[in-house]
């Protein structure tokens, strides 16, 4: 009888452990098993902290002008916004920030021309940068001033050579036509130099010496930590196309983030108020000096009395103490480019849901198609530009000794630092 059990026992285990295996099989590569589960094999993200930057979390803000400006409020109607959470580089981008960016153009022209390229697993051909460029080869004396055209003699690289090709994708046209889905129509294409425009602080300012500053503010280490100026719009887009592909390059998991680019004019506006709304500095007070009578920022004080605030052109990008966010000098010392075309009655009809116009105005548009909202003020402008809500503007294409820029990128998800 025991015997009988036994054989029992062999058997059904047997049977269970083939019915085991059938099942097993029967579920190979479906892991589902019939449950609504979504996709198991999507990488992870757990957020990003770019070097540099800061979190501005998501809120509200009320712009315009108010009752304060009687002759304004037709055109800077006041209304409230939001405005989706966004990282802000806590300084402008300083001349030795942007030289990183300018020796690689300079680096890959150089490449191009010796003909270090390889190839990558999708058959598309790149750049070799793993061969280190000997800039004593002859062949790259194209590069550098001709004999003719050099100071005492020394050997410097022609700015015209570096030029920098990037690409974007014109989403609000593709938006707005049927045959979206061809996306050659709508990927736009710019090639612009890149070598900030050392002539500015000569070109701004009429009947003055500023030849020294022309000669060293970019290429001295004494003002490495300076913000660039003497960059065009779209040069601040090239640096920014560039950055992207820097960082994409160290992806984890290959999961790109959004990509860097100007914040946008209520961003700016939104993120230099520190989360005090109606702000009108930095600072939040509505004076140019704290209690001991000290300049809280780098502009032009008084009539021409460009040292009392402790500098007579830019000074460090992380001079001055920083608003509420950690942002340093988003008034003052140099006026940034924001992403945003300039209209003057923009308020008037723009969305309350992150508000703002782009437009990529062309060579042959008309010169005020190629507007650009420069925010905050600088080194040489009066108090009145300082304030957070004040608008002016730029020409695209237009490079100036005051004016810079610093980058934005917006948040993927929404952070717990958003709730209240």
């Amino acid at each position: 009888m025991k015997e009988n059990t036994g054989a029992s026992m062999k058997k059904y285990v047997k049977s269970s452990i083939a019915l085991f295996m059938i099942l097993l099989v029967a579920s190979c590569g479906s892991r589902e098993s019939g449950q609504l589960i979504g996709v198991l094999d999507r990488p992870s993200w757990k957020g990003i902290n770019p070097y540099g930057m800061v979190y501005i979390p998501s809120g509200t803000l009320h712009i315009g002008t108010g009752d304060q400006d009687v002759r304004m409020t037709m055109i800077h109607r006041s209304k409230s916004i939001s405005i989706q959470g966004f990282y802000m580089d806590d300084t402008e981008i300083t001349n030795n920030e942007y030289r990183q960016f300018v020796q690689w153009v300079r680096d890959s022209v150089a490449h191009n021309i010796m003909g270090n390229m390889t190839e990558d697993d999708n058959g598309n051909e790149m750049i070799d940068w793993d061969i280190e460029v000997d800039y004593e080869d002859e062949s790259l004396e194209e590069m550098y001033y001709p004999e003719e055209q050099r100071i005492m003699g020394r050997k410097e690289f022609d700015p015209s050579k570096m030029v920098f090709t990037y690409k974007w994708y014109d989403w609000k046209r593709a938006a707005h036509d049927k045959d979206r889905f061809n996306r050659s129509k709508y990927v736009m294409e710019d090639q612009t130099e890149i070598y900030p425009d050392e002539m500015v602080w000569v070109r701004d300012f009429t009947y003055s010496y500023n030849e020294p500053m022309t000669r060293q503010y970019y290429t001295h280490p004494a003002f490495d930590d300076y913000p660039v100026v003497g960059v065009t719009w779209k040069m601040a887009n090239a640096f920014n196309y560039w950055r992207t592909l820097l960082w994409n390059k160290y992806a984890e998991d290959g999961v790109m983030s959004e990509d860097f680019r100007l914040p946008t004019e209520t961003e700016w506006e939104y993120a230099s108020r520190g989360g005090h709304d109606f702000a009108p500095f930095p600072w939040g007070g509505y004076y140019l000096r704290n209690a001991k009578g000290c300049l809280l920022a780098n502009f032009k004080p008084g009539r021409g009395n460009y040292p009392e605030d402790g500098g007579l052109y830019t000074v460090k990008a992380d001079a001055y103490f920083p608003n509420d966010y950690g942002l340093f000098n988003m008034s003052g010392n140099a006026a940034e480019w924001t992403q945003s075309a300039f209209y003057e009655n923009t308020y008037s009809f723009s969305h309350d849901l992150n508000p703002t116009i782009t437009y990529n105005a062309k060579e042959d548009d008309s010169e005020a198609m190629k507007r650009k909202v420069v925010k905050g003020g600088s080194w040489k402008d009066v108090g009145h530009y300082l304030q957070t809500n004040v608008r002016h503007w730029e020409y695209q294409d237009t490079a100036k000794s005051y004016i810079g820029f610093r980058s934005a990128l917006t948040f993927l998800g929404r952070s717990m630092n958003d709730f209240k």
